[in-house]
């Protein structure tokens, strides 16, 4: 077998099963496809050791028939989560340094079934970004170009080198985190498959904090199939997570038949925005005419407050994060800054935050203070976490009435180039979350599937909303679009 990166997890698997490969040899051929990709700052804590000692254990486990489904498979994690003794920035400043004595949950459950860890992947700062150039490593950078065009491109974020990565074969799989985009979008820029699930499916123990109520911890795979396998891995009940869910996780490849005749699928009208890109708006009719053409029935619905999604979420997620981020002080661990004769403890703080923090960190955490500041709590918190409810009533209602998924596109424009918006003003940047944020605020599943190509030849996708807790059925509804879709490109390789 011929260039092993390149295989899916479910490919892969069923190759080691049969004993047409083992796992030190698909490890070995991710490593030395990282090591050529540099151009790409997709792998920014490279672990060979590790990985090779956990590939020899994982065919060990196959050889003896011990093996679950993710066993020898190698594959990227996000810089977000905690993994011990391997440091664990969240792509900040202010953690250098940092490795941690314990092992995140999510990663520890994909540890224990078997998963080979390559190393840790590129970021925005603490998950605060759409485009990955908020890192303290530097941008990740797209594996796709526009046609001829040599402008490096954004892929996505905040889970940028986990889209990055996967879509160049360098690991079969990654884990990403989602806050109010973060999976779907960077998926739906690098034409790969990236699931939210519900919130409380996977524990948020270990992995770095930026707005708890809206954090989840997520799978960015090759295909629906894939996704499905690593996500099964990753949920489960955790008792050091307070909102982790104590239900049974399902088998979800299980529940991929592609038989979605009789499902009711959801078409939004606060969806179709002022402005939207002919492209996109074309991708979306399409996909609805994929999934009539399977047997779903298709019906218009109306989620009224999406409007106000946005303003809610760049509320309440920043509020959150000031909180969370008031942690990092350089006292217990990270960085510390210089002090001057004389500084005190405040001035080791101020010092210390401005030095560790970035600027979009900075611009949220005082965004945070602000609306949580008591002459405004009640004028922007308060009123914000009311919207929230509305927006839940909204979906709660759509699925009162029978809709099974609600079809949408997962971003607003294909991937742009590295640096177009980061001079504007950053609302442009804050406005490509519009059609993901309100799965997070809603705290249901979503899953954004590669559909299509721009006219410069650069992937778009298509998000599905499911109903709480109901990820194999969400999964089944896109593993029918992706059959629809039948999107097979592939970056073409320049790095």
């Amino acid at each position: 077998m011929t260039e092993l990166n390149k295989l899916g997890l479910a490919e892969a698997r069923d190759a080691l099963r049969k004993g047409d490969v083992t796992s030190v040899e698909l490890t070995e051929a991710c490593l030395s496809a990282i090591d050529a990709a540099g151009a790409l700052n997709a792998f920014v804590h490279k672990t060979p050791e590790i990985a090779l000692e956990r590939a020899k254990a994982a065919d060990g486990r196959i050889a003896d028939g011990d093996a679950p489904s993710m066993c020898g498979l190698p594959i990227g994690i996000k810089d977000l989560f905690c993994t011990k003794g391997v440091a664990s920035q969240a792509a900040s400043g202010i953690l250098e340094g940092f490795k941690p004595e314990y092992e995140s949950t999510v990663s520890q459950q994909l540890q224990d079934s078997g998963a080979v860890m390559l190393g840790k992947l590129n970021m925005d700062e603490f998950a605060m970004g759409s485009s990955n150039e908020t890192s303290v490593y530097g941008n990740a950078v797209s594996p796709w170009r526009r046609g001829n065009d040599d402008t490096e491109l954004t892929p996505g974020g905040s889970s940028g080198g986990s889209a990055s990565a996967v879509a160049a074969d360098l690991c079969l799989a990654a884990t990403g985190t989602d806050t109010g985009g973060s999976i779907r979008q960077p998926a739906a820029f690098t034409g790969i498959t990236g699931i939210k699930p519900t919130y409380g499916r996977c524990s948020r123990w270990g992995i770095v904090a930026f707005a708890s109520s809206l954090d989840q911890a997520g799978p960015m795979t090759k295909n629906v199939r894939d996704a499905a396998i690593m996500l099964e891995a990753m949920c489960g009940h955790d008792p050091k997570d307070s909102t982790s869910a104590e239900l049974a996780v399902p088998n979800f490849e299980a529940m991929l038949t592609g038989d979605i005749k009789g499902k009711k699928i959801g078409i939004p009208k606060e969806y179709r925005m002022e402005g939207m890109p002919g492209e996109i708006e074309k991708l979306w009719s399409d996909g609805a005419e994929m999934l009539r053409a399977a047997g779903a029935e298709i019906v218009d619905i109306s989620l009224p407050h999406t409007k106000y999604a946005l303003p809610a979420y760049y509320v309440i997620a920043p509020a959150e994060a000031s909180s969370n981020l008031a942690r990092y002080d350089g006292v217990r661990y990270g960085h510390r800054a210089q002090l001057a004769q004389g500084d005190g403890i405040t001035e080791m703080y101020e010092k210390t935050r401005a030095e560790g923090f970035g600027h979009e960190v900075q611009r949220r955490v005082m965004v945070g203070t602000y609306v949580l500041s008591a002459g405004f709590y009640d004028a922007y918190y308060n009123r914000a976490r009311k919207v929230r409810n509305l927006i839940k009533k909204d979906f709660e209602d759509v699925f009162a009435q029978g809709v099974d998924a609600i079809l949408t596109p997962a971003t607003p424009s294909a991937a742009f180039g590295l640096g177009e918006m980061t001079d504007a003003d950053p609302v442009q940047m804050y406005l490509n979350d519009v059609f993901t944020v309100t799965v997070n605020l809603a705290g249901l599943p979503g899953i954004s599937v590669p559909a299509g190509l721009d006219a410069q030849g650069l992937p778009l996708g298509l998000q599905l909303i499911g109903r709480p807790w109901e990820e194999g059925d969400l999964l089944n509804t896109a593993y029918a679009l992706e059959q629809a879709a039948g999107f097979v490109a592939k970056p073409a390789k320049w790095w």
